[in-house]
C-alpha cells in the first residue's frame, strides 16, 4: 500500500532516526532536571513559601509532564517506524488517504492527514 520509493523510504527512516535522537536527548535532559529537583528537595531546600518563585512541587510536576510528553513522542516514533516496516507509512490511519509530504517533513511520525488531525476523535 505504500507509495514510497526506496529513496523516499530511506529519507523517512533518516527523518525518524533524527527525530528519535532529538527526543532521546530531550528525555535525558529532562531526567537530569527532574533528578536535580528531587535532589534539591531532599536536601532541605524550601522554596514553598517564596512568593517570588515557583514551588519545587510545581517544578517537579512540570518536568514530569514534559517527561511524559517526550515518552509519548518516542512511542509515536516507534509506531511510525512500524508503519514504515509494514508499508503503511504516509497514509492516514483514519481515512486511508496519503499524508502530504510537507506534513511528514514537518512531523515525520504523523499518523493522520491534516484534515483528520483537525477533527475531534
Amino acid at each position: 500500500m505504500s507509495d514510497l520509493t526506496p529513496a523516499g523510504e530511506a529519507a523517512a527512516r533518516r527523518l525518524l532516526a533524527a527525530e528519535r535522537a532529538s527526543t532521546e536527548a530531550r528525555l535525558a535532559a529532562l531526567r537530569r532536571d527532574f533528578d536535580s529537583i528531587v535532589q534539591a528537595s531532599a536536601s532541605g531546600a524550601d522554596d514553598e513559601h517564596d512568593p517570588e518563585g515557583s514551588s519545587t512541587a510545581f517544578d517537579r510536576q512540570h518536568v514530569a509532564a514534559l517527561l511524559g510528553r517526550a515518552a509519548d513522542q518516542l512511542a509515536e516514533i516507534d509506531r511510525a517506524c512500524q508503519r514504515l516496516d509494514d508499508g503503511r507509512y504516509g497514509h492516514c490511519e483514519r481515512c486511508g488517504l496519503p499524508i502530504a509530504a510537507e506534513r511528514l517533513a514537518a512531523r515525520p511520525a504523523a499518523a493522520t492527514c491534516i484534515t483528520c488531525a483537525g477533527r475531534r476523535p
